[in-house]
């Protein structure tokens, strides 16, 4: 046996808790148990968003296609995404220079600008019913410090033919109200409803001959160019390829040293009367640490969140939301004093980060034909259709040099002495 891999029991409600806005007035597809063992081409392992896409994408290339979710599909970490679509990552330009140079870091921003737009196009094809609106982004600097800073990230955005434009004081609070010392506002960003975006999603795949299953993957065996699946009952599936599109409930696989699992937590308001929201509905988020992000929805609530902390046992983090809900809504408070900070829904969720910002993405070191795709970080859907795009082309048996940017078993300059819990496409078939 070439190798094999244990999954995780954990269960949607281990994995958040609190209810979201997502999904109301809207149903997801119908798993079914499986009545025998079945041969696929590819088993996507996981019905959450990113399962979804990466069973859109596949089905689309041709293949055949098993997506087993051990329960409702999207109920886990999709349900707890704020959905803020960025192609700006969590660790800026600045920093993914000094971590990899120049060109490899542009080009990384690059790939989720246009990962952005892909979906974009995507969700346009097929007009799938999410709530998608594109917005801009206004990235907040807290302080004098912060403000040279932005200005510095935003020459060297320019510098890698990036769109957006540096504000100042006067400028943000002339054009935004906004009382902060910064910002950097740019275009290309979007939001959407993840829970509607996965279902639809999975839809189109169903209608291409995905077979939708419910069931959990106890092992994972890759075996003689196949991978085999044994299920909680007695039945197996074989497949050419399997992805692991698990969200934050892992397998037990070797997870490199610059990823971490933590927690984060998030409120909706009242609705709000529009006239007293802030100018374009942008996507709002800080550099501070934690930071604040926040944005609407299209009944006029106001979505803010954040305050992630190290906590990774959810009966703990589910003790903490009440307190880190209060604390959210009065920065928001601080943020918006036009706001009403009525709080209608909190909730909170676990949450993978990595310490350069960037997605785990590609083969699965010692397990032929398996596949992650883990789009961690405050940029989980976007790097979720990168993911899609990225596995799609190797098994196809395309490769791009960029591809080992988001490797599973990199070792990013800075890193190799990093310990978990230490630190606070469109281009791909070019």
């Amino acid at each position: 046996m070439t190798g094999g891999v244990e999954f995780n029991p954990e269960s949607q409600d281990a994995l958040r808790s609190g209810a979201s806005p997502w999904g109301r007035g809207a149903r997801g597809p119908a798993y079914e148990p499986l009545t025998q063992s079945y041969k696929t081409d590819a088993l996507v392992i996981g019905g959450g968003i990113t399962g979804a896409l990466a069973a859109e994408h596949l089905t689309a290339r041709g293949l055949s296609v098993i997506v087993i979710d051990k329960e409702e599909p999207g109920l886990g970490s999709t349900a707890a995404s704020t959905a803020m679509l960025q192609w700006e990552i969590d660790s800026t330009l600045t920093e993914l220079e000094h971590y990899y140079g120049f060109e490899r870091a542009a080009g990384m921003y690059r790939r989720s600008a246009a990962a952005v737009s892909g979906l974009a196009k995507l969700i346009a094809a097929h007009a799938l019913p999410c709530a998608f609106q594109p917005r801009q982004t206004l990235y907040l600097a807290q302080n004098h410090e912060g403000a040279r800073d932005l200005f510095e990230e935003r020459q060297l955005r320019r510098r890698a033919g990036l769109p957006g434009v540096y504000l100042e004081h006067c400028d943000l609070f002339t054009q935004f109200e906004l009382d902060r010392d910064a910002g950097i506002l740019s275009p290309g960003s979007a939001e959407a409803d993840p829970l509607q975006l996965a279902w639809g999603l999975l839809e189109i795949a169903i209608a291409r001959g995905a077979m939708p299953v419910s069931g959990t993957v106890k092992r994972l065996h890759s075996e003689g160019g196949k991978v085999t699946a044994e299920l909680d009952g007695p039945f197996v599936i074989e497949a050419d390829t399997a992805v692991l599109a698990t969200g934050y409930s892992m397998p037990e696989i070797d997870m490199p040293k610059l990823h971490k699992v933590s927690s984060s937590f998030a409120i909706a308001t009242v609705p709000q009367d529009p006239a007293t929201l802030w100018r374009d509905r942008a996507l709002i988020w800080e550099d501070a640490h934690p930071y604040l992000y926040v944005r609407t929805t299209p009944d006029h609530r106001i979505i803010a969140g954040g305050e992630d902390d190290a906590t990774v046992d959810p009966g703990r983090r589910d003790a903490e939301l009440a307190g880190k809900a209060s604390i959210i809504r009065d920065k928001l408070q601080r943020l918006w004093p036009q706001a009403n900070t009525e709080i209608a829904t909190a909730w909170c969720g676990t949450f993978g980060e990595t310490a350069d910002g960037l997605p785990l993405i590609g083969p699965v070191p010692r397990l032929p034909n398996v596949y992650a795709a883990y789009g961690y970080g405050g940029n989980g859907i976007t790097f979720s259709f990168l993911a899609a795009q990225m596995i799609g082309a190797m098994v196809a048996g395309v490769h791009r040099d960029w591809f080992d940017d988001y490797a599973l078993d990199r070792d990013g300059p800075g890193f190799q002495g990093f310990r978990a819990g230490e630190y606070g496409v469109e281009t791909v078939l070019r």
